[in-house]
């Protein structure tokens, strides 16, 4: 009987204990039990940067990834404004490191007959100046009139899909493209068309257009999407881009058409380089996205990037990207590291020297 009487008595405190902590739980920490019909859904902002021809959709709400990118997403800032003296800071460090102004381009200023060009991924190629050679290069500087009051930098990452910023784009004063992009067939609402530079991979000329050892017509006729623009080439990187850059130019010339080709100056790309070391970005090979970004910051006074997200995560919708907004075609990770560069980009972004678009920009 008294062991009957031990064993209810049991029964019934773990009860009444069990009844206790359920009350202090559910009362407690309510947030343990979410209700099914609350709104999880982020909130959205069309909070735009001061400096904006239009409005951008900047999202503060992100969409978790994974913790590197979550990272820079928090640092994102969304209420971007000019900061002058450190922008001033910057360019004037890029201006002593690299003058583009006078020597990102071969011109027959900076590499006069006689000269030795040493190729900037190749130390052991060094090709002289002869006057045939010489000959091609433009007189002068073609970035002699910079600055320009804004450059718009336009990458080709697939985030620009869908992000109806051609009229801005199109709005700045000096309009940049990598890597010879489409931009009709319904690009046009999200890249714009205005060129007033667009760079060429030669690996393009080569898959593309079968290294220009064929008909040409073709190659010419594409490029003429970019009117008077300068088509920037890497003659002097590697020895295999030389025939094929001089037999771009040869083509447009040909033709009597427009763009006009001019060849990246090897030193200027090596001084580029040091610089971006001397910030953290340490890579076989800087990516045409940051070189044209560095370019930006020496010739325009206000500079805007889109298209710089290296992530295949939209930051704010989470929705699925391709690597390009036109095409999937993944990035060279042996030579580029991007997210590096994409995290040196957005440092600047914070301090107010360029402004890195990633929302949706609206009219």
């Amino acid at each position: 009987m008294k062991v009957l009487i031990r064993l209810l008595s049991i029964f019934f405190f773990i009860s009444f204990s069990s009844m206790l902590l359920w009350h202090y739980f559910t009362h407690s920490y309510p947030a343990l039990s979410v209700p099914h019909d609350v709104n999880q859904n982020p909130a959205k902002s069309n909070d735009a940067a001061p400096s904006d021809p239009n409005n951008v959709k900047q999202n503060p709400a992100h969409i978790k990834i994974n913790p590197f990118i979550d990272k820079l997403l928090a640092s994102y800032s969304t209420s971007w404004k000019k900061q002058k003296k450190n922008f001033d800071t910057y360019r004037s460090l890029l201006s002593s490191s690299c003058n583009a102004i006078f020597s990102a381009v071969v011109t027959q200023d900076n590499s006069p007959v006689g000269i030795n060009i040493t190729y900037d991924a190749d130390s052991k190629k060094i090709l002289e100046v002869k006057s045939d050679l010489f000959s091609l290069f433009p007189k002068e500087s073609p970035f002699k009139k910079a600055p320009w009051d804004s450059c718009a930098v336009v990458g080709n990452g697939g985030i620009l899909a869908n992000s109806s910023c051609g009229k801005q784009i199109d709005s700045a004063t000096y309009v940049i493209r990598c890597n010879l992009p489409p931009l009709n067939n319904g690009h046009e609402r999200d890249t714009g068309s205005k060129t007033n530079l667009v760079t060429a991979n030669p690996s393009i000329l080569f898959e593309k257009y079968h290294a220009l050892n064929e008909r040409r017509r073709s190659f010419v006729e594409n490029m003429q999407i970019y009117g008077d623009a300068l088509l920037l080439l890497p003659a002097f990187s590697y020895r295999q881009n030389t025939a094929v850059s001089l037999r771009a130019l040869y083509s447009l010339e040909d033709f009597e058409r427009d763009p006009r080709a001019v060849f990246y100056n090897p030193a200027y790309l090596r001084s580029l380089a040091g610089f971006w070391r001397g910030q953290g970005v340490r890579e076989a090979r800087l990516s045409t996205g940051i070189m044209m970004a560095s370019l930006a910051l020496e010739l325009c006074n206000n500079v805007h990037l889109y298209g710089f997200w290296p992530f295949g995560t939209h930051p704010y919708t989470g929705r699925q990207l391709t690597n390009h907004y036109y095409d999937n075609r993944p990035a060279n990770k042996r030579a580029h590291t991007m997210p590096a560069e994409f995290e040196a980009l957005l440092n600047l972004h914070n301090k107010g020297v360029i402004h890195l678009h990633l929302g949706e920009c609206t009219n």
